[in-house]
């Protein structure tokens, strides 16, 4: 995953985390973070599938 996400959005991401959080709630509030921009710069591409072939191949 070498992507770049702006410092400011990974600041804005961690900043509703309690004071008391762990360094794992953190990385995974990140992970969360950089999954869902680069499924936007997918989307942003025309990388996507219908909903029809996502229902098939999870049934399949």
């Amino acid at each position: 995953m070498g992507m770049t996400i702006p410092k400011e959005k990974i600041l804005q991401a961690l900043q509703p985390l309690p004071d008391d959080t762990t360094v794992e709630d953190a990385i995974e509030r990140l992970c969360f973070l950089a999954k869902v921009e680069d499924g936007l710069r997918q989307s942003d591409r025309g990388e996507t599938i219908s909903h029809e072939e996502a229902r098939r191949r999870l049934t399949a």
